[in-house]
Formats: C-alpha cells, sequence, structure tokens
C-alpha cells in the first residue's frame, strides 16, 4: 500500500509538526532508497525504505548553548551582555538571531518565535518556540504563571528574614523604570518568592522563584527592600560592584510540555564566579 512521503515521515515522527517535516526535506535530510527526496507528494511503496539524516552541524555563538532541542522548542543558556532580542542599536548580536543562524535561516527569515525575555546583563536559561503553535501554548503557560522559573541572585547586604515573599503592583514611570505602584489600577501584580542560601559581611546569595513575570520584577522587589542585585546599574546605582556584571542567573525552566505532556526540565548551575564571589 503506497503513501506519501509527508505521509510516512509523519509515522516515523509523529510528535513533530508538518512544518518541521518539510523542513527536513528541504535540508535534504530525507532519503529513499538511499537516494535524496524533497518532494513531500511522492509515493512509498511498500518495500521502500525512508530514512533521516541528522540536522547538519552548524556553528554557534559561544555566548549560547543548546540545553535542549527538540522538533517544537529550544532551550539555552544565554550569557550575561547578551540581548534576547534585536534592540534599534543591537540587531545581530542576539540569542535570537544566534539561533535563527544555526537552524539555517536564510537573511531576513526566522525560525525560531519568542516566548519570554532575559534582560541584557543576566544569564542563563532561556527557551523559544520553533513555530507559531508551540509559541502560542508556551505563551499560554507563561501567562497562567504554569511555568516554574528559579534565579540565583547575589544582593548587598543580609536581609532580615531568611526567606519570604515580595508583594506589589509594578509599572513604569516617565523614565521607564519600573518601581511599585499604589494597586492594580496603575500597575501589574507582582510576586517574589527568596529563599537565603548562603550570607557573608557584605553580601547575600539567595534563591529566587518568580510567582509572576514581570519585566525586572526580581531587581526592582530586592531594590526596594533596600538589598539591591550586585551589578545592577539601574536599580542598585552607586554600590560596589565585585563581579562586573548582574548578579542574577536563571538557573532552573520547568513546565509541561504541551506536545508530549511530560514534565520537561532545563538547568543550569550557579555561575562559577558566583560561588567564587566573597559574601
Amino acid at each position: 500500500m503506497s503513501q506519501t512521503l509527508l505521509e510516512a515521515l509523519q509515522a516515523l515522527f509523529p510528535d513533530s509538526s508538518k512544518t518541521t517535516l518539510r523542513r527536513m526535506l528541504q535540508d535534504d535530510r530525507v532519503r529513499v532508497n538511499g537516494v535524496p527526496q524533497r518532494d513531500a507528494k511522492r509515493l512509498v511503496e511498500t518495500g521502500e525504505h525512508v530514512e533521516v539524516g541528522s540536522k547538519a552541524s552548524r556553528e554557534i555563538d559561544p555566548r549560547i548553548t543548546i540545553l535542549y532541542e527538540d522538533s517544537d522548542l529550544i532551550a539555552v543558556d544565554k550569557a550575561p551582555g547578551l540581548l534576547t532580542v534585536a534592540s534599534p542599536e543591537v540587531r545581530y548580536e542576539t540569542a535570537e538571531a544566534f539561533l535563527n543562524t544555526y537552524l539555517g535561516a536564510r537573511h531576513g527569515e526566522s525560525r525560531v518565535h519568542v516566548v519570554h525575555r532575559l534582560d541584557r546583563d543576566t544569564s542563563g536559561v532561556l527557551v523559544f518556540a520553533k513555530n507559531g503553535d508551540m509559541r502560542d501554548r508556551l505563551q499560554t503557560l507563561f501567562a497562567a504563571h504554569d511555568i516554574e522559573r528559579i534565579y540565583v541572585a547575589i544582593v548587598h547586604g543580609k536581609l532580615e528574614e531568611p526567606s519570604g515573599t515580595f508583594h506589589s503592583f509594578l509599572a513604569e514611570d516617565k523614565e521607564l523604570r519600573v518601581k511599585s505602584v499604589a494597586g492594580v489600577v496603575q500597575g501589574k501584580e507582582a510576586i517574589t518568592h527568596y529563599r537565603t542560601i548562603a550570607s557573608g559581611r557584605r553580601f547575600s546569595m539567595l534563591e529566587v522563584t518568580l510567582e509572576t513575570g514581570r519585566r525586572n520584577q526580581i531587581r526592582v522587589h530586592l531594590a526596594e527592600a533596600g538589598h539591591p542585585i550586585v551589578g545592577d546599574n539601574m536599580y542598585g546605582k552607586g554600590r560596589e560592584d565585585p563581579l562586573g556584571r548582574l548578579a542574577l542567573h536563571a538557573r532552573h525552566l520547568a513546565f509541561i510540555h504541551p506536545r508530549t505532556r511530560k514534565r520537561l526540565e532545563v538547568t543550569m548551575p550557579i555561575p562559577e564566579s558566583f560561588r567564587a564571589m566573597q559574601l
């Protein structure tokens, strides 16, 4: 019984979208009886052998490290100093641009879809979708706070309580700085949980869990509590900066994969510079 080549690929990769399967064909990864094939409608007869070669390896900028990848999404470790997406000043030196190149995008073409962002000076786990459907599903998870996000921060001073929760409403002022405001009419609810991992004479290392994900949320909450993050030139300006970077790292991201329905956990260790810092 014959079937189209696309149908044969769907049988081999039931969790992959048609877009992903067609890309396999376009990238010359599909062979029938050892011969490369690009025609999705080509009929495959009983007894013919369909095989798919591995993705051609492409170099990727060292500021990005791939932690997990499947046909729907890709999770990376982003270095501090790298933008997630383009800005008016920086167009091509971004995590998004590097991943588009890695996935074989032509000039001006997008292969990844932005789901969330990390501040330029924050390092750690960042996830992108590979298709519009997965982007929408992941954004729904983020909006519903159904994604587990854990950070590590080094802050000035020692918090009075070793663990606790910051709860406020955040809004931007005229200078585009985020701050807590009176209530829900002026701002958006923001909830941040923290736990002290270690503390010393000058600094403390915290594990921070986001219940909501507002822009600059962790930085603002800690600064307003009197314990700005080390290296925060916006909310902790003028403070000692022994690391020469913002001491905030997205360590852990976990959620139920929208397609496989299995729990996906992606974790990056605490940066060595954080561990070596004299608190």
